[in-house]
């Protein structure tokens, strides 16, 4: 079992969380389960890094060869060497997420579904423009007096509060996960 923190660069307030899946789940899957918990809904490209080695959804038309198969890429393979690792989500918004290792421990038993530990601070919403333009949409979101505060919350859907993160939900959401025994 591998116990993971992934953090969310270059925004604030920081967001992070931690869980626990088995060192056999594929990045694929390891993928879908990163976006359910950081909150991202997955309607873009993403890439894994490790050291030089680069793993995704492979496009001979795109990237050649760089990009190995994550589909046949497991956690173990990827950890062996390392603790950490990278995650860019959307290449045009660029959300780079460092993800470490904690720990590995043996399992004592099947593991069912991935296990939310905890974890803190909102996750932006999807294409706010990255970095920059989350800060910017924090800023306006903050002072009702901006000129594109209406506007912005028409956008959004609601007003948003940065701190708040719904552990229970992630969690929820995370039981839906299966693994193969």
């Amino acid at each position: 079992m591998a116990h993971l923190r992934v953090e969310l660069r270059h925004v604030d307030p920081l967001v992070w969380r931690e869980f626990v899946v088995p060192v056999s789940v594929t990045l694929r899957k390891l993928h879908q389960i990163l976006l359910t918990v950081m909150g991202w809904s997955g309607g873009h490209l993403h890439l894994f890094t490790a050291g030089h080695d680069q793993y995704g959804v492979p496009d001979p038309d795109f990237d050649g060869d760089d990009v190995l198969d994550e589909a046949r890429v497991r956690l173990s393979t990827l950890i062996r060497h390392r603790k950490t690792f990278t995650y860019l989500y959307d290449f045009g918004d660029g959300w780079e997420h460092k993800i470490t290792v904690k720990r590995v421990t043996p399992a004592i038993g099947p593991c069912p579904h991935p296990f939310f530990l905890v974890g803190e601070n909102a996750c932006p919403p999807e294409d706010i423009g990255g970095p920059p333009g989350y800060s910017h949409f924090l800023t306006v979101m903050a002072s009702p007096d901006h000129e594109s505060h209406q506007e912005m919350v028409e956008w959004h859907g609601a007003l948003f509060d940065p701190k708040h993160f719904d552990a229970e939900a992630v969690g929820s959401a995370l039981r839906a996960f299966t693994f193969r025994t």
